[in-house]
């Protein structure tokens, strides 16, 4: 990790863990509020956070592998997430997802090398009557077509400039 951002860490400690009980019944509740202020878990901050719970690293990283809501690499500005649960599948989610890879450039699982977009795909979002599924930083798009993808990712864009 950076110098940078270690000395950025030490300044938001009091922030991160205030209200926190410091013991393995807040580390998820913790490990959210890392991933809030970064944009991910850097795994340099494992040590420090099993130290001050009194767990081992072993322990956080197998919440941080178990469950899909943390990432150990910064995301994107952008996260599109794509559905392939059965019933998309069956409406064309595999063909819409690789239409994304090839618009972005990365593969499902991938961040592009400017850290505008992450790309995923699930197994299902319980959306099942509207699927095929894309939601992109929480806005859900249903029925989509290879053909939307393009107008879907530019809308993403456009949406994060009028933000700035």
């Amino acid at each position: 990790m950076s110098c940078l951002l270690i000395k950025k860490m030490a300044s938001e400690d009091k922030e991160i863990f205030k209200g926190l009980e410091l013991n393995q019944k807040s580390l998820i509740h913790l490990l959210h509020r890392i991933q809030a202020q970064y944009g991910y878990i850097p795994e340099e901050v494992v040590d420090d956070i099993a130290e001050r719970l009194k767990i081992t690293p072993s322990e956080i990283f197998g919440i941080l592998t178990f469950y899909k809501a943390f990432a150990l690499e910064p995301r994107g500005k952008h996260l599109v997430t794509i559905c392939l649960g059965t019933a998309c599948h069956v409406r064309g989610g595999r063909q819409i997802a690789e239409e994304a890879e090839r618009r972005l450039g990365i593969k499902a699982g991938e961040t592009t090398a400017d850290r505008q977009f992450t790309l995923e795909t699930v197994n299902c979002l319980g959306c099942c009557a509207i699927g095929p599924v894309v939601v992109v930083d929480g806005v859900y798009h249903s029925h989509v077509s290879i053909d939307q993808i393009e107008k879907i990712l530019k809308k993403a864009t456009e949406k994060g400039d009028e933000k700035n």
